[in-house]
């Protein structure tokens, strides 16, 4: 028999027997499922029926060796909703490549059911249906591994925003806390937070305290005046707290030029002198 042949008489077996199948299929799975409520039995049961129909009748197509055919549009579109839903819940790589890999043992019964004694016939089509179930479980895991890393993408962003936040301290004075290594990717973040809340409040001081970055070398103090920079095209002045000793001595070595850039030990002196320059003082109450 040819290929074709095979493929034809696999997809009649599977779709003669596809109820039993799917019962051998789903009590297997759900044997594996050790903590899972029942609401996720129940869904797993959902993403059971509906990729086992899906692949039923994909195999009418005869590409049991290619899932790029357009007959395997189906399933695929169906597993990778299924494999991006459990890289958010939490799942492992493993255990989403599972969910195709057990499939193999129904479907090897009901072949060895369907062919009877014809060995060469139950040879051929279980290495088909074998090596047809790993590109599939290949790409769950791909598309399993891709969800996971926009995650981690997100959340380094998120991170980033929530580590760079933009304090109004008074009518006209932003303060920006840094805290950990100012890199390109988070000067960026730096830049868009304060040059828009300069603009959502009408600030006229920006206070960039570092006492919470641990070294300056040459790239942070360039990040720091282009954040400068920015900042005073905006029609904002900035202030840089937190110079401890051992900073002053790097930035003179290092050559960077802050003479026009006025410069604190604290956040509390820079605040000072914030408020005198928008004309503002503090009188202590008697």
């Amino acid at each position: 028999m040819t290929t074709k042949d095979y493929a034809a008489l696999i997809s009649q077996l599977i779709q003669e027997h596809q109820a039993d199948i799917g019962a051998e299929w789903i009590a297997q799975l759900e044997a594996l499922i050790v903590r899972g409520t029942s609401s996720s039995k129940e869904q797993l049961r959902s993403h059971c029926q509906q990729f086992l129909s899906a692949f039923a009748s994909a195999t009418r197509g005869g590409e049991l060796g290619n899932i790029d055919h357009r007959s395997w549009d189906e399933v695929r579109d169906l597993l990778a909703e299924i494999s991006s839903s459990r890289a958010r819940s939490g799942s492992t790589p493993s255990e989403t490549a599972t969910f195709v890999f057990s499939l193999k043992q129904p479907l090897f019964t009901a072949l060895r059911q369907g062919f009877g004694s014809d060995a060469e016939a139950v040879a051929v089509s279980s290495w088909t249906i074998s090596t047809l179930l790993d590109k599939l479980g290949l790409y769950t895991i791909e598309v399993f591994q891709k969800t996971k890393d926009q995650i981690i993408v997100r959340q380094q962003q998120e991170l980033l925003e929530l580590s760079t936040p933009v304090v109004k301290l008074w009518n006209g004075i932003l303060a920006l806390p840094l805290i950990g290594t100012l890199d390109s990717a988070r000067t960026q973040v730096v830049m868009e937070n304060i040059l828009q809340k300069i603009v959502d409040t009408g600030a006229v001081i920006a206070i960039i305290d570092i006492t919470g970055v641990p070294t300056v070398d040459t790239l942070v103090a360039q990040h720091l005046m282009k954040t400068i920079a920015a900042a005073r095209l905006m029609g904002a002045d900035c202030i840089i707290s937190g110079i401890r000793p051992q900073i002053a001595q790097t930035i003179v070595h290092l050559g960077v030029n802050l003479e026009d850039v006025i410069t604190k030990a604290t956040l509390a002196d820079a605040f000072l002198v914030a408020l005198e320059r928008t004309g503002t003082s503090v009188v202590a109450k008697a």
